[in-house]
């Protein structure tokens, strides 16, 4: 049974959907505000993390990069700030998915399982792939450059994890994109590819102005541009 933690400060609103999730077979912590959150992640192991972005002592976009911090707990932002500005910056700072209210419960539920079936995934697959000092770890989900660990968001690992797999080949966006929600419903758009694909570069990349690993491929797509060994 997954735990999910829900951080609705609308008291009506946290609920209806703390009621759809548990009418799912979830198990529901819900919390008000930033300090309680905190609380409840200190003391709980949590699957997925449902989070607002308006709350009456801080902010959701603070309170995910503390919790990207100290784990890889799938983040899924719930708000009315539909302007791209703000799905951007959730995106950018960690988030994997981002819902705009008003919304439908059966579209929440959806996105809910699409994270925890990635987390299942990612849990029961073992490999290590090795791509000069780049390294994915996939029996404990873990990234490393140069012997040192990456903190990476699901939704940056599966990204990654398609290249590596496909090592020279190029990918499309689409293809990326089915990729990155394991075949489900696409919920990105090319826009959000793009924040991820700089994300990743970023992280992985010495020089991400000058790619040397995710190269761009002119009206095709992206592509993995070193050579990749298996374990």
């Amino acid at each position: 049974m997954s735990n999910i933690l829900l951080v609705e400060d609308d008291e009506a609103l946290g609920l209806a959907i703390e009621f759809s999730l548990k009418n799912e077979g979830y198990e529901v912590i819900r919390a008000s505000s930033v300090k309680e959150a905190k609380h409840q992640y200190d003391h709980h192991t949590f699957d997925l993390i449902i989070l607002d972005i308006g709350l009456p002592d801080g902010n959701g976009y603070d309170l995910c990069v503390h919790f990207k911090k100290h784990s890889d707990t799938s983040v899924v932002f719930l708000s009315a700030l539909d302007e791209e500005a703000n799905v951007v910056m959730g995106l950018d700072i960690g988030g994997d998915d981002y819902i705009t209210k008003p919304f439908r419960v059966k579209e929440l539920m959806s996105r809910v399982k699409v994270q925890l079936r990635k987390q299942a995934l990612l849990k029961t697959t073992s490999m290590i792939l090795t791509s000069e000092n780049i390294k994915i770890d996939m029996n404990l989900v873990k990234v490393y450059k140069n012997q040192e660990s990456v903190p990476v968001t699901n939704s940056e690992y599966k990204l990654l994890l398609a290249f590596m797999m496909n090592a020279h080949k190029a990918l499309k966006r689409d293809e990326l994109l089915l990729n990155m929600t394991d075949g489900d419903e696409v919920f990105f758009d090319e826009n959000t590819l793009s924040v991820y694909i700089r994300r990743l570069r970023d992280k992985v990349e010495d020089d991400p102005q000058n790619p040397q690993f995710i190269v761009t491929q002119r009206g095709l797509g992206y592509r993995w541009n070193k050579d990749v060994s298996r374990e």
